[in-house]
């Protein structure tokens, strides 16, 4: 029988667990999740790779940027649609539907990007997720051990994304290239934001979410894989 949210909430409420318990009963789950994505996408990514479906998807964008913009665009529109069904549905059963989406989605943009990666970069795939493990591990080290809270970060988030967004549709229309610069700024932008998402798993996201809160940190963790691999490969093709 699935558990929904207000269910879940009264449960927790009746519990004789302190607030700090409730709390930390509400991270483990949300890690447990977040485990679970990030396994899910390991196996889709390795099927896509090995399929050879990353490299029908490369041949088919080409060297179009304009491809590549629609691709993206479809994943921020899938990535919304995710996000509001972790966010907003009743039952934890749609709440896990939006992160499967999410992984799916997230999959699928990567598939060109790792077959990319490993014809004009051997090495590259795997440097870049040491790489972001280890990142990943400092920055949910620093959440957790300091006192600091980390939620502020969230305006700076939201403006810092619009403008991203922006370049990224400029460097399009012009025809200029964003460059590694480009992608060293988003590795940290990606940084804040799994600061950011940390932070607010451990003091402020509603505690009959953790497959939401699981999806806000995956989709941060992701985004800077995917920098990072970009960052790499950028390096690596100058040397």
């Amino acid at each position: 029988m699935t558990m929904n949210s207000s269910d879940y909430t009264n449960t927790i409420a009746g519990s004789s667990l302190s607030p700090a318990a409730q709390r930390a009963e509400f991270i483990k789950n949300t890690y447990l999740y977040l485990s679970g994505a990030i396994l899910a996408f390991a196996v889709l990514s390795a099927v896509f790779f090995t399929s050879g479906l990353g490299m029908v998807m490369l041949k088919a964008l080409g060297g179009s940027t304009y491809g590549w913009l629609a691709v993206m665009g479809a994943f921020m529109l899938i990535g919304w649609i995710a996000t509001n069904l972790a966010d907003n549905a009743e039952s934890n059963q749609k709440q896990l539907m939006g992160l499967g989406i999410y992984v799916l989605a997230e999959s699928l943009i990567f598939a060109p990007l790792f077959a990319l990666a490993d014809r004009v970069a051997p090495g590259a795939i795997s440097a870049s997720v040491l790489v972001t493990a280890a990142l990943v591990a400092g920055l949910t080290f620093t959440a957790f051990t300091s006192k600091k809270d980390f939620s502020f970060l969230g305006g700076i988030l939201k403006i810092g994304g619009f403008i991203a967004l922006g370049a990224i549709v400029a460097s399009v229309i012009f025809g200029f290239q964003l460059g590694i610069w480009f992608s060293a700024i988003m590795i940290l932008f990606a940084g804040a934001a799994v600061l950011y998402d940390t932070s607010n798993i451990i003091r402020h996201y509603p505690m009959d979410r953790p497959a939401g809160a699981a999806l806000h940190l995956f989709a941060s963790i992701a985004l800077m894989l995917w920098y990072v691999l970009r960052f790499i490969m950028a390096f690596m093709s100058d040397d």
